[in-house]
């Protein structure tokens, strides 16, 4: 999954948009509950080499809130890495570059908005 059919899966699926509050950060795109304003998703755009991967290149990335029971077994599938720039034990990183199994992806969002909600 991309960033692009991620944004549409989330605005489909969740009826949010994404809001990008961050002047200096124009591409960070957070997606909140309507009703108390907490983030189920954070996408960014980060280098790689921030995830551990080769290469300096961009790539768009999700955080997305997880069960601390679940997060160490996520990280041994391809695409799920630890939490960048957020509490490691509540939160994963995705890849938006295909590298993660989209419907693990959308289980952990299904996780991620109740845990938020």
């Amino acid at each position: 999954m991309n960033r692009a059919e991620l944004e549409r899966y989330i605005a489909e699926i969740y009826s949010t948009q994404g809001e990008n509050p961050w002047a200096q950060s124009p591409t960070n795109t957070v997606f909140r509950h309507r009703h108390n304003r907490k983030w189920f998703a954070l996408i960014m755009d980060i280098p790689r080499e921030k995830l551990g991967l080769p290469g300096e290149e961009i790539i768009s990335v999700v955080n997305v809130k997880c069960d601390p029971r679940l997060t160490s077994s996520f990280r041994e599938e391809p695409g799920f890495f630890p939490a960048y720039h957020m509490n490691k034990a509540h939160w994963l990183t995705v890849a938006l570059d295909g590298s993660a199994d989209g419907e693990k992806l959308k289980f952990l969002l299904d996780m991620s908005y109740e845990l938020t909600k």
